[in-house]
């Protein structure tokens, strides 16, 4: 392939696949190693020895790649008896979330069984389902299918039909015999391939847990009212924020004693805790009424505390595995070829393609039986480590680690961690740092390893020192702040204390409730007006870490010179001791001693004594004795903190505000900004780079079965984040100036550069390139579309169609786009590159057949129609993508598209074109509108949103049809439906059908009628004859309707280049462009008439909830609505008869409004600012916006006045085009005047203030929020301290409060595509009820993205904190807190420490900790979650009710009334505000208040609440529910107590001293009863159901089973399709319906 990267290095790195960038690692950015990508994937017994090999290589240099049994040794052996002996799935017929139990008995003996149900049923009854396009939680009208529901399910995504196997769908032809042995061993029905969606879908439902794999039915996620924000996983969703949160699981859950795990687990990923095999079984998964236990994770051999001793091992303690095991298969591609809708996947799916697609796996696979699954174990064994200097120590290691492994363990331990220049020997022989430890002679259990010191080179002296600074900055946060080497902010250890988990549990054991202080802060209480900044990011007592030395660096003698090079010299460094002693010391070959040297004076003889040592740490501890003490202690609390406060985020997160820090004298830092790493590697000398073979190169990996594919994704992720990473350093370069331009003689805005091999252009129309489209407008959105480009093509992912690495930065005012360079693309002229496309928007255009054949594959998944355009020649071209994607063959023939701006098609509300009326829909909320650029385009969610909806008509239409047909028994026509007729007319036809169907009462009818669409749609698009013409005239009727290109199948996609200006279509195509005109006007409409109207139902119902800027434009953008559309969302939410309800979302927008136009002002202002003025016109233009000072003055630096002629001739080198020191007259009144203009002019809305101070009193807003906003969004960072906005005699700020501008960074997110299928597997089985299962499913999650990502990233968030829910669930407290306190940690590092996701973190994390008994914890995790709400958005906010709501429950638990008074009074009037009042959150409101009065023994105020709360239940729910009469119970127990009350002091009015006074009875909380009250208002709710019940159960369970079965063997005569294997999920799974009383529960 022509990669120097891998031809050079190939004998060193045969096994080994990258070097991920690790926290201690002396060369962070060094390049990935790549595999050869023509290499064949091994078939035999050791086929995931390479995964090992790469795995453990890269794992053992970078501790934060940690390796999973799963991806290094396959799926674990290890199982665990399934207990249940049935188990129920959860079918939510019409009912809130509700679920049913399942069930569990053991030896005969029923357990108590509990389960868990939706308490808030206010969202109308109707169950929550995951949006097919957004992913977004809402509600339906229809049950989430589940097996039992319906025979033939669809994919709530891209409507396939997910029909599990069973007798209908045949999966293969194998021997009666041998399925029915299968049956008997595992449970299933005959091996099955893994089944998936479309690409784009991106629904592999894998069973997963199985070594036979079923199809599953899509996840449907189901929220409470108390969890819907961004509860829902998206499955399309770009997941700026990952998969960013998780479903609140409202389902069954048995709680029993034995269902707890034993167990603490301390690995950094957070992977299943340890199980047993009692019965010491080999290679099969034991069975139990016919369920087949899920994959489980192998334990660690030994399970390492946060100590000082066992830390040091805690980040790769999960690589070391007591036993190991391989998969070994080979797994068919993903399926293609769908007859009837786009994309490689159909809404339907024919067995003759399902026999296709599985021959073409099967001739790929190696073995005959491509699904086999060989388990081997491997077991582990116990080596005995010699060190130099310390006691030798034993160490757990596995077979399938290697050497390399260990040297990493050992510079990660406390005792060891200073040495990085040894070798490991065995009785004498040196070890291969590349063997693996099974191929070592003679090494077993007991073996003695010696490390031996080695002599030092240049290189390994370099290193030693880089890893020496490094441990002594290992607590020190500054990299932090800075945004530096991907370090971020961690702060829950400063709440927690370090008392989470076991040893908190210990450590607070005994102490006394009295002895908690649960006083809040000030500003946490309800009502307080402060808002301060500094506890933002509060500093410890620790924040200053220990001072081993004042000064470490390179000594200015370097290099030696010849003579002393002769005798070993290497390099010289100089320090400075904390005893203030400068000493100079030499790198020599056999170590490091002190020299004569000084200051002014060369003398490199050694000192006398020259304390000799291997290890520079060693000399340091005798030359400096406060250098022994403190570097000790520095270790001690280096290994006890936690890992993932250690390890290395995968992208940059930088932090807008940041204390003042020292800055310390640093040689490493200093060597890295003015030597090697600004672009060149040192292992690769005189290299830079080839960031475009390492992107291509990943992309050629073979990707046939699940090891592939795992080392795939893997290098694709690494290369990725390096090649983000160093883009954005090179974009920064750029606009500092100190990147020498290729083009140098061309105007500033012209200019090109090349850096690291990288090609970085500014977003500026250079020439006139944009002139027609919106000018420098046009050409600062055209990164960003053609972002969106790259990322759908990458999706797709088709074999030999390749695009380039992408990277949009935002730096100073300037947009940059880095991008990888095609070799041999500047030899040449790009009039001589171009073979496919256009150079000139339409006007010479050319096509090559590869290229159409590459692009036709993304046709369908991308919705793009294959169209012919006219040329300069007036001849036709035929195109597969718009004219301005741009085919170029590269010098390493591969075949590159670029410029992708117009990948999706255009957006019409904002182009107007003369002669074109858009729908009705559209004109009367004001469209088309004129934007500023023309290349506004819709957004591929809205695309995906659209043909949902256009194949939901289609079929409704086509059955209605069909039913009429079968009604009338007449040989007529079916009724014409009226062709093309917009989305009304289409919708309309759908309506009327949907009508005639309940008015005639044919639900079954319905039911058969779709599926009868199906079968005739199938037919037909395999060209079978023998289908009826009448039957061939509705499907063709229902496709003109709904616009489909065929009129055989459902097919909609779209043509690009309709509306470009500059193309010209044939006459002949005239039909045809106008049919694709009136989808565009369709598409338009639906966004204006059902996208906007569906997010405010959502934000109504809050199953979106969002916080701030950035949730809210994900929750717009996950709907397919573009950021231009706010002031039209916040005009829906103006008139929408539910303002209140939607206040936040309100304010919300407005401040979106305010902070985007501002942006775009900060933009220009800053491009007219050069380098030394900075911080005073950030500060000036901060005061304007924020300060209510009334006339701010910019101080200019001084400079700027010496002489007129010297700015001028620095103005001649500057990018912009303003005058650098015009940002100088900016007032107030002008920029507040320029924001309400800009929101006028972009977003069409006006905003009726002038100042700051009216808009927050105008329109409700903080003007902390305001700042933060504004920060993140231009990636200002301030000083942390607390700010007077509110003073009208000084500004806000000064120059010394801005201490950074930073980098804003796009790029494309690369996906671990099979982890992410299991995750959704395991949420599908957690939503039908099969806990145990989901949560095996959800560990092997865990552990795939663990082997992609690293241990750090966004959605392995995500994982952990469903899992932490599922252990809760399930009754294990303990590993519930430990999951949940890695998600936490992962949230702060990886989003931010105040993301709104980071809040939801904290919030969860109390409730887990109140469950283990921690209460000072909970309510100090509370309480940040309270003050991080408070400074995002304010207290206004239904969440707030929430966060008041545990408050005051944990205060009410310590019995702290009266502050618990104030949290739940706040929370009630909230709940009033945002849900009305009389919504069930508020009659739950009422009742914990009531709570607190009776505990307080003011019963009329008690009696006061709980009436109200019992008017609401009765008015819900009548007087004979459950709720309402425990309601009323309470009611006449407060009742009685305050006639007793009465009585008692009218008896001591009456009588005076000599009353007899009877006892009264005042009730304290208990603590399990405050739980269960935390549980509930949660979403949780345990129900134990006594054995009458569950025999009732049982009953309906079986009387469903029959009617299912009854149903499928009907839908089996009528679709005359073979017979297959049956679900396993038909024997042990049923469906059973609840009543509205649990519901509202």
């Amino acid at each position: 392939m022509g990669n120097r990267v891998f031809t050079s290095c190939k004998l060193l790195t045969d096994s080994l696949l990258m070097r991920p960038r690790g926290v201690d690692h002396p060369h962070a950015d060094r390049a990935p190693l790549l595999p050869d990508p023509q290499a064949e994937p091994p078939s035999h017994a050791h086929t995931s020895d390479k995964t090992v090999q790469a795995g453990v290589q890269s794992s053992q240099v970078y501790p934060d790649l940690i390796l999973s049994s799963t991806t290094a040794h396959g799926f674990s052996p290890k199982c665990r008896r399934a207990s249940p002996a049935f188990d129920i799935a959860g079918f939510e017929d019409g009912l809130g979330g509700e679920a049913v139990p399942s069930v569990q008995e053991e030896g005969g003996v029923n357990r108590e069984t509990q389960r868990l149900v939706d308490c808030e049923p206010e969202s109308g009854g109707l169950p929550h389902a995951l949006d097919e396009v957004t992913g977004q939680v809402e509600d339906r009208d229809c049950p989430p299918w589940v097996w039992q529901a319906d025979p033939r399910p669809e994919c709530t995504d891209c409507g396939e039909d997910n029909t599990p196997y069973s007798e209908e769908t045949p999966l293969e032809k194998a021997d009666p015999a041998e399925v029915a042995e299968r049956e008997k061993i595992t449970g299933l029905g005959s091996w099955s391939e893994l089944s998936s969606c479309s690409p784009e879908c991106g629904l592999l439902q894998e069973g997963g847990a199985r070594e036979g794999r079923t199809k599953q039915p899509c996840a449907e996620l189901v929220a409470t009212d108390d969890h819907p924000p961004g509860d829902g996983l998206c499955r399309r969703s770009p997941l700026n924020h990952g998969l960013a949160a998780l479903p609140a699981l409202d389902l069954v859950a048995p709680r029993p004693e034995s269902a707890r795990r034993g167990g603490k687990r301390d690995s950094p990923v957070g992977s299943a805790p340890p199980r047993t095999n009692d019965r010491g079984l080999k290679g099969t998964r034991r069975q139990a009424d016919g369920k087949v236990a899920g994959m489980l994770s192998p334990p660690c051999c030994s399970e390492l505390p946060v100590t000082a001793e066992g830390a040091s091992q805690h980040a790769t303690a999960l690589r070391r595995r007591s036993k190991r095991k391989r998969l070994l298969h080979a797994e068919p591609a993903h399926s293609s070829g769908m007859p009837l809708v786009n994309g490689d996947s159909g809404h339907s799916h024919t067995e003759a393609e399902d026999h296709n697609e599985k021959g073409e796996g099967e001739t790929r696979a190696d073995d005959g039986n491509d699904q086999e699954v060989i388990v081997i174990q491997d077991t582990g064994f116990t080596v005995k480590m010699h060190a130099p200097g310390i006691e030798p120590f034993d160490l757990q290691v596995s077979p399938q680690e290697m050497v390399q492994e260990i040297h990493q363990v050992l510079m990660d331990r406390e005792d060891t961690c200073h040495r990085t220049c040894f070798s490991l020997q065995l009785e004498g022989n040196v070890l291969d740092n590349f063997s693996e430890l099974k191929s070592i002679e003679g090494l077993q259990e007991g073996s003695n390893l010696k490390v031996v010191e080695e002599p030092y080179t240049v290189r390994e002296a370099r290193i030693h020192v880089r890893h020496i600074r490094d441990l002594l900055k290992s607590l020190d946060p500054s990299d932090s702040y800075n945004g530096v080497d991907c370090n971020s902010l961690s702060f829950l250890s400063t709440f927690t204390e370090g008392d989470l988990g076991e040893n908190g549990k210990r450590k607070r054991k005994g102490s006394e409730l009295e002895q908690i202080d649960c006083t809040p802060p000030e500003h946490i209480l309800p009502g307080s007006k402060e808002r301060p900044l500094l506890i933002l990011q509060p500093q410890t007592k620790d924040a200053k870490p220990l001072q081993c030395l004042k000064v470490l660096t390179m000594s200015g003698w370097n290099p030696p010179p010849g003579n002393r090079k002769m005798h070993g010299d290497l390099m010289y460094l100089y320090v400075v001791t904390a005893e203030d002693r400068h000493v100079s010391i030499t790198a020599s070959t056999r170590g490091f001693y002190t020299n004569q040297s000084t200051t002014y004076s060369f003398n490199p003889k050694p000192a006398n004594p020259s304390f000799l040592s291997h290890s520079l740490v060693e000399l340091l501890s005798q030359i400096s004795p406060t250098f022994k003490k403190n570097f000790a202690a520095l270790q001690k609390k280096r290994v006890q903190r936690h890992p993932f406060e250690r390890i290395a985020t995968p992208f940059q997160v930088y932090s807008w505000t940041a204390p003042a820090v020292e800055h310390a004298m640093d040689c490493v830092r200093a060597e890295d900004a003015y030597t090697s790493r600004l672009g060149y590697e040192e292992h690769i000398p005189g290299q830079t780079r080839d960031w475009n073979e390492e992107l291509q190169t990943t992309r050629e990996l073979p990707r046939k079965n699940l090891p592939d594919r795992l080392l795939r994704e893997r290098a694709i992720f690494k290369v990725h984040s390096d090649f983000a990473a160093a883009a954005t350093r090179g974009a920064m370069a750029v606009i500092d100036g100190n990147v020498m331009a290729i083009n140098p003689g061309e105007e500033t805005k012209m200019q090109m550069f090349i850096w690291n091999n990288i090609f970085f252009s500014l977003g500026f129309d250079v020439r006139d390139h944009y002139k027609d489209l919106g000018g420098d407008n046009a050409a600062y959105v055209a990164p960003t579309n053609d972002l969106n480009g790259v990322r759908a093509y990458n999706a797709v992912d088709v074999e030999g169609l390749y695009t380039l690495g992408t990277v949009v930065v935002d730096y100073r005012g300037y947009r940059v786009t880095a991008q990888s360079i095609i070799p041999g693309i500047l030899e040449r002229e790009q009039e001589q590159s171009v073979i496919y496309g256009s150079i000139d928007f339409g006007k010479t255009v050319v096509s090559h057949p590869k290229y159409l054949e590459l692009l036709e594959k993304t046709a369908r998944p991308l919705k793009i129609q294959k169209h012919n355009v006219l040329n300069d020649k007036s001849e036709e071209v035929e195109l597969c993508s718009s004219v301005e994607c741009k085919g170029i063959i590269g010098n390493d023939s591969r075949h590159y598209i670029l410029d992708l701006l117009r990948t999706f098609p255009p957006d019409l509300n904002f182009l107007p074109v003369e002669g074109e009326e858009l729908p009705e829909e559209c004109t009367n909320m004001g469209f088309p509108k004129e934007h500023r650029h023309r290349l506004s385009c819709l957004r591929q969610e809205l695309i995906e949103a659209f043909v949902e909806h256009r194949y939901i008509v289609f079929m409704k239409l086509a059955a209605l049809q069909l039913m009429q047909q079968k009604a009338n028994k007449q040989e007529k026509e079916c009724p014409a439906v009226t062709e093309n007729g917009g989305s009304s007319p289409a919708d309309g036809n759908a309506t009327e059908s949907s009508k005639a169907l309940s008015e005639d009462g044919k639900a079954e009818g319905t039911l058969c009628g779709l599926d009868q669409t199906r079968n005739l749609a199938e037919s037909i698009a395999s060209e079978d004859e023998t289908v009826d013409p009448k039957s061939k005239e509705v499907i063709l009727n229902a496709c003109k309707a709904v616009g489909s290109i065929s009129s055989t199948s459902f097919d909609i996609r779209f043509n690009p280049d309709i509306f470009s200006p500059g193309v010209r279509f044939h006459d002949n195509s005239c039909d045809e462009v106008e049919k694709q005109k009136q989808l565009l006007k369709d598409a338009a409409a639906f966004l204006i008439s059902c996208q906007i109207p569906s997010l405010i139902k959502d934000c109504v119902d809050h199953t979106v909830l969002p916080m701030d800027g950035a949730t809210l434009a994900e929750a717009i953008h996950q709907r397919g609505i573009n950021i231009r559309y706010m002031a039209k969302i916040v005009e829906y939410v103006s008139k929408s008869q539910a303002r209140q309800q939607l206040d936040h979302i309100h304010k919300l927008g407005i401040t979106e409004l305010i902070t985007r136009s501002a942006k775009h002002i900060f933009r220009t202002y800053l491009q007219g600012v050069e380098l030394s003025g900075l911080s005073a016109a950030i500060s000036h233009f901060l005061n304007c916006f924020l300060s209510s000072f009334p006339n701010p003055i910019a101080h200019l630096p001084t400079d700027e006045l010496v002489s007129k002629k010297k700015r001028n001739k620095r103005k001649a080198r500057h990018l912009g085009n303003v005058d650098n020191t015009a940002w100088a007259s900016t007032t107030p009144q002008e920029l507040w005047k320029n924001i309400s203009n800009e929101t006028k002019s972009y977003f069409n809305f006006t905003i009726e203030c002038e100042s700051v101070d009216q808009a927050v009193e105008r329109y409700g807003l903080q003007k902390i929020s305001l700042l933060r906003e504004i920060c993140v969004k231009s990636g200002i960072q301030i000083l942390l301290k607390e700010y007077n906005f509110d003073s009208r005699h000084r500004p806000t700020f000064t120059e010394e409060d801005i201490l950074n501008i930073f980098p804003v960074v796009k790029h494309v997110n690369p996906k671990a595509s099979d982890a992410f299928h299991f995750f959704q597997s395991g949420q599908s089985k957690v939503q039908q009820g099969f806990l145990k299962e989901g949560c095996e499913l959800i560990n092997e999650a865990l552990n795939l993205f663990n082997n992609v990502y690293g241990a750090m990233h966004v959605e392995i968030c995500a994982c952990l904190r469903l899992l932490a829910r599922l252990n809760y669930i399930m009754g294990d407290n303990n590993e519930a807190l430990n999951n949940q306190q890695k998600a936490v940690l992962m949230s702060e590092r990886a989003l931010g420490v105040d993301h709104p996701n980071t809040i939801q973190e904290y919030m969860h994390l109390a409730l887990y900790c109140f469950a283990n008994g921690q209460l000072s914890t909970a309510l100090k995790l509370l309480y940040r979650s309270r003050y991080l709400l408070i400074l995002v958005y304010g207290e206004d906010h239904p969440e707030m009710a929430l966060l008041d709501s545990n408050i005051g429950l944990v205060l009410h638990g310590v019995m702290e009334y009266d502050l618990s008074l104030r949290f739940l009074e706040s929370a009630l009037t909230i709940n009033g505000k945002y849900h009305g009042t009389k919504s069930l959150k508020v009659a739950m409101s009422h009742h914990l208040v009531a709570r607190v009065y009776d505990s307080k023994a003011e019963f009329r105020s008690a009696l006061q609440h709980e009436k109200d709360g019992y008017t609401i239940y009765k008015n819900q729910f009548g007087e004979n529910h459950e709720k309402t009469k425990e309601s009323s119970e309470y009611l006449k127990y407060l009742t009685q107590q305050a006639v007793a009350l009465q009585r008692t002091m009218n008896e001591i009015y009456k009588n005076g001293s000599n009353a007899s006074i009877l006892p009264l009875k005042f009730t304290a909380p208990i603590m399990s009863s405050v739980l269960e009250q935390l549980n509930v208002i949660n979403g949780i709710l345990f129900i134990p159901l006594s054995q009458k019940e569950l025999e009732n159960l049982k009953a309906e369970v079986h009387r469903r089973q029959a009617l299912h079965d009854t149903f499928c063997i009907a839908e089996q005569e009528n679709s005359a399709e073979g017979t297959g294997t049956e679900s396993d999920h038909g024997k042990s799974q049923a469906i059973v319906e609840t009543s509205t009383a649990q519901a509202s529960a």
